[in-house]
């Protein structure tokens, strides 16, 4: 049955009287609390303008099950809270009256968010003025005959929770069986390359490249416009961080004069971040520049190849985070000299190769995965929108609508 049919079969020909929300729900404003008295040993989450809390205080204003909407900063931002909390004072506190169903009330207001972010104003930080909230239409099916209203919102709550319960379980099945298949491959990956009980040469990275050191952005300050918006691009950790074994995608370009203080590396490199997110490789699809936060190791091709000892680095990987978290407390880093002492196993080409072309299978397989599990929840996501759509979809008079 579709949307549009079940939305008319739960009304059954009654009525929709649109409300102002002050009309049918309390507003309040939450209370401030600074920054300097929250702590993560206190026990109630304290929210202010985001999907997370801001902190935690030691006491609560506001019940669990309870709607906020941001006044400031991110307003129109709608959250359902499901836990007793404390609402800070950038953001409205929504408590429907005895006619309104408080899940049917935040499925709407949901539905609605972007059309209440059209209501804020222009200011920095963007404001949501309180006449604007108060006075938002909400739809209330068979106004005259509350019990029957009730009953109409539930059944419309019911439908929605449903999809969202398995929208989310189907998440969560696809993410288990994601990490299972990851585990796997790392197994296979970390026996592959163990060598127990054969003769190899144990060899450090420098010794098996062409060309292998940090990457260079000399210029200060680094974010000089001057350096930017040419043809060569400028590779950082995010683009090695978001890329699949090879890099494809840049998100930011040198000029001349940016490629005269940097050094260009060619198609093929691989590229090792050594801050922040410690041995994050990927091998760049195109010549380009990067900075010292990276590593660059050009494979010598008589003894070795970029993909091999990409491998090789993913299965020392959480060693190497482990040893970046030791020199600093503070955001984990680790410097050339590590990877200069790194001796790494290398057997015949022959057999880098065999050991090669089967992890790059798995590694297909991995990532073909993972590109279905994103789809197959977009795809579920994208179906319980159109049913939330159609379900809250109420047919508005004329005098609404104009």
């Amino acid at each position: 049955m579709s949307g549009v049919k079940l939305l008319d079969k739960l009304l059954d020909g009654v009525g929709v009287e649109w409300k102002a929300l002050e009309s049918c729900a309390t507003i309040e404003r939450g209370r401030r609390v600074t920054k300097s008295a929250l702590s993560p040993e206190k026990k109630y989450p304290v929210f202010s303008g985001g999907v997370t809390p801001m902190g935690f205080y030691d006491a609560f204003n506001q019940k669990k099950n309870t709607i906020t909407i941001v006044k400031y900063g991110t307003a129109g931002f709608v959250n359902f809270i499901e836990a007793d909390f404390w609402a800070n004072d950038v953001c409205y506190c929504i408590k429907p009256g005895a006619a309104l169903n408080n899940r049917y009330l935040f499925y709407y207001l949901k539905r609605h968010q972007y059309d209440i972010q059209l209501l804020a104003t222009d200011a920095i930080p963007a404001h949501l003025p309180t006449e604007a909230v108060s006075t938002y239409k909400i739809p209330i099916p068979c106004p005259e005959n509350t019990e029957r209203s009730l009953k109409i919102q539930a059944e419309i709550v019911r439908i929605l929770d449903t999809c969202t319960e398995i929208t989310a379980e189907l998440a969560a099945e696809l993410a288990l069986e994601l990490a299972a298949r990851k585990k796997q491959y790392d197994y296979y990956r970390d026996q592959l390359l163990s060598f127990e009980g054969e003769r190899v040469d144990w060899k450090s990275l420098p010794e098996m490249s062409l060309d292998f050191g940090r990457g260079k952005s000399r210029h200060r300050p680094r974010n000089d416009e001057r350096l930017y918006g040419g043809e060569i691009p400028f590779i950082q950790t995010g683009d090695i961080r978001g890329a699949a074994h090879v890099i494809t995608q840049y998100s930011q370009t040198y000029n001349e004069f940016g490629l005269m203080q940097s050094k260009l590396w060619p198609t093929g490199t691989l590229c090792i971040t050594i801050a922040a997110n410690i041995a994050e490789t990927s091998i760049l699809g195109f010549d380009a520049c990067f900075p010292d936060s990276v590593i660059g190791f050009v494979a010598d091709p008589n003894k070795t190849t970029s993909g091999y000892v990409e491998y090789l680095l993913q299965s020392t990987k959480t060693k190497l985070e482990k040893k970046g978290k030791e020199k600093s407390s503070a955001q984990s880093n680790i410097n050339l000299e590590t990877f200069e002492q790194l001796k790494l196993p290398f057997p015949s080409l022959a057999k880098q190769a065999r050991i090669v072309a089967i992890l790059d299978k798995f590694d297909a397989l991995t990532i073909s995965i993972s590109e279905g599990l994103r789809r197959e929840i977009e795809l579920r996501q994208k179906q319980y929108e159109h049913y939330r759509d159609l379900l809250l979809s109420f047919p508005k008079p004329e005098e609404v609508v104009a």
